[in-house]
């Protein structure tokens, strides 16, 4: 089997594309990626050698480029792992959201089409489906109801994939996962904004009163959940993908500081986001029940591991702070009325 995974130099994309790599001896991966800000080819070091592996340089907003990599390739399936992400950019900016996120998204699903590339797995997430009340859970047959520019620019996506699915009978599927973390993460997410922060002992800026809900799950247990979806899912359905472990951001921070030794003094509170969501909370009784998937890694654990992946990787962060990104950050940081996690 021949897939492509675009966005595959990403946090979550690399994530599958090492994962795949190691757990299925007779897939090859195309990795396509046009390597903006959070791209990172280092992420993918461990696939370079890997005869199953190639990377492919492109935009999957640009038509030209679809096609060639399509042309190039017999693909068996496609997984999307492609978008803009974060949530505060969208809010000062939502075109390339619009771009990368949709039409990017419309792209892939017409060469998937033209070309018969087989299930074509859509990525998104569960800020599709808005901000939940203290009690309750989102089931995959819940209303979208996106409140910022990233989670529209998601759901409008996830609805161009069912209407392929619908008109043109492309296999697709749709996972929506909860919030994502472990090594590799770009350090703009809460998670790696408060170890790198904290390890060099600065402020952990956290947006409100702290006491915004999220479900966490590590990215290669989230990379397990893809690869059941590719193998196993049913063309027109969507899966939620979660842990079950729901946290307030306090509590995380908290629970950084413990870990790597460092006072809660380093905490600051800052003016909440726009439209920030108060919780989320996915139902992922139907992969339970339909694959037998459950989370292997705890909350703890994982965190633990992700801790440890960032004071042994160094050279990593350096890299990260040495590119023009560096400037951008610190520019918004020293605002105080914005941060740079996207929660």
């Amino acid at each position: 089997m021949k897939i492509l995974v675009t966005g595959g130099a990403g946090f979550i994309g690399s994530s599958f594309v090492r994962y795949v790599l190691r757990a299925r001896k007779d897939v090859d991966v195309v990795n396509f990626d046009l390597l903006t800000y959070a791209g990172n080819l280092r992420n993918v070091e461990e696939a370079a050698s890997n005869p199953r592996y190639r990377f492919v340089k492109g935009d999957i907003a640009d038509r030209e480029h679809v096609e060639k990599v399509f042309a190039d390739h017999r693909f068996d399936a496609v997984v999307n792992f492609a978008a803009e992400t974060h949530v505060d950019r969208s809010i000062l900016d939502s075109a390339p959201f619009v771009r990368t996120n949709i039409e990017g998204t419309r792209c892939l699903l017409e060469e998937a089409r033209r070309h018969k590339a087989g299930k074509f797995v859509q990525i998104s997430t569960d800020e599709v489906y808005g901000t939940l009340g203290p009690t309750g859970s989102f089931r995959e047959d819940s209303p979208l109801g996106p409140t910022s520019p990233y989670s529209a620019s998601k759901a409008a996506a996830d609805l161009l994939v069912h209407a392929y699915f619908k008109t043109h009978r492309v296999p697709a599927v749709i996972t929506r996962c909860s919030n994502n973390y472990g090594p590799f993460q770009f350090p703009e997410k809460l998670i790696p904004v408060l170890i790198t922060n904290a390890m060099d002992d600065r402020p952990l800026p956290i947006y409100g009163d702290g006491l915004n809900v999220r479900e966490w799950i590590f990215a290669d247990e989230h990379s397990r959940a893809v690869l059941t979806a590719l193998e196993r899912g049913t063309p027109g359905q969507v899966y939620n993908i979660g842990s079950g472990h729901e946290t307030t951001n306090l509590e995380v921070v908290r629970e950084v500081l413990r870990l790597l030794g460092k006072p809660e003094s380093l905490i600051q509170f800052v003016t909440d986001r726009p439209g920030h969501d108060r919780r989320y909370s996915i139902d992922c009784s139907k992969i339970r029940r339909e694959w037998s998937w459950s989370p292997e890694i705890d909350f703890a654990t994982g965190l633990a591991a992700t801790i440890d992946w960032y004071r042994t990787h160094q050279d990593w962060i350096r890299d990260i702070k040495d590119s023009s990104y560096l400037s951008y950050y610190d520019r918004m940081y020293t605002r105080r009325d914005h941060t740079l996690h996207s929660l």
